[in-house]
């Protein structure tokens, strides 16, 4: 019998309040789904595509406890009074799409990219925007297309 899919959800912890809200409304979509998870918890969204990958390299080499079908990345970046949200916002960004074209990986972006708090506590909250339900839902989707050309290559 095959083992259930795993998926890691990796939650930037910068804006505490806003990472619990999504990864809540990704949760709730992955227990829905009847689908196994991990939480893992970096200090901000920069951080989240290398701990994505450094969970692929730890696959690829055996050395993971754990073989993932698939990450959601959570996480709020804020306008401020510098260019840093900018550079911020497009790194990760590219990074992440990197991940997930060079990688294969199934992947849901569920990084916020707010002028305000406001604005993202609005886009995080599972009664409003619920913007982690909606990156767990578009893993899940991705993780199905690859099993599916997986099995139409066979």
């Amino acid at each position: 019998m095959a083992e259930k899919p795993c998926v890691l959800i990796v939650e930037a912890r910068f804006y505490q309040d806003i990472a619990d809200e999504m990864a809540r409304g990704a949760v709730c979509v992955l227990d829905e789904a009847g689908i196994v998870h991990e939480r893992m918890a970096v200090p901000g969204v920069f951080e989240v595509p290398a701990a994505i990958r450094f969970a692929i390299r730890a696959m690829e080499t055996h050395s993971a406890t754990t073989d993932y079908a698939g990450f959601i990345a959570l996480g709020a970046v804020i306008r401020g009074e510098t260019d840093h949200y900018d550079h911020i916002c497009r790194e990760s960004s590219r990074a992440l799409m990197e991940i997930a074209v060079h990688q294969s990986a199934a992947l849901g972006f569920g990084i916020l990219t707010c002028d305000t708090k406001d604005q993202a506590q609005t886009r995080a909250g599972i009664s409003q925007g619920n913007k982690g339900a909606d990156a767990a839902r578009a893993c899940l989707r991705m993780m199905d297309i690859k099993k599916e050309l997986r099995l139409a290559q066979r």
